[in-house]
């Protein structure tokens, strides 16, 4: 699995950007929202159970995220058309305000290192990336185990503070400074 530090791999696939079936679709490519920082994070596969508990509270964060210069990405290894239907039959997704992305050739979930070995579903990986494409938080849970979108936006504010943050820090609060 790719972690801090790595190159993110280009993003290079088809996105469902809305429930319409007439502007629903969208190409997501290296240069689509470059220069922002991004949250990617991935899910096993539509029509589950605790997958659309995760996407929707991340969608609940998302003009959280874009306070920050962020744009959030959800992927799966479903395609574009799967995730479409999902999203118009399930309440929590009809109105979700950002893209579900199809990896359906597994590319990116392949270049991440974060398929899981038995399913070949993706893991529930999630990256936080820098605008100059480089992974700063990386964490995955196992298939039966949802993340928490509040502690990745948490997260995603401690690394734009480019300071030392302590254990449970929060925005606003007082970063550690090192006596020089």
């Amino acid at each position: 699995m790719l972690t801090v530090g790595d190159k993110f791999p280009e993003i290079n696939v088809k996105g469902v950007v809305s429930s319409d079936m007439k502007t629903a679709f969208k190409d997501f490519t290296p240069a689509t929202d470059k220069g922002k920082w991004k949250v990617v994070f991935f899910w096993p596969k539509d029509f589950t159970f605790v997958c659309p508990t995760e996407i929707a509270a991340f969608g609940k964060l998302n003009a959280d995220f874009n306070d920050r210069d962020a744009v959030v990405y959800g992927v799966s290894t479903d395609s574009e058309f799967v995730h479409l239907a999902w999203r118009q039959s399930h309440d929590d997704l009809k109105q979700l305000p950002f893209p579900m992305l199809a990896d359906i050739k597994r590319e990116l979930s392949t270049a991440c290192g974060i398929l899981d070995k038995n399913a070949g579903v993706c893991l529930r990986a999630t990256f936080i990336v820098d605008p100059e494409g480089i992974i700063r938080h990386a964490s995955v849970n196992d298939l039966s185990v949802g993340r928490n979108p509040q502690e990745v936006l948490r997260t995603l504010d401690a690394l734009q503070t480019d300071e030392l943050c302590p254990c449970n820090w929060k925005k606003g609060e007082d970063v550690i400074k090192v006596a020089a």
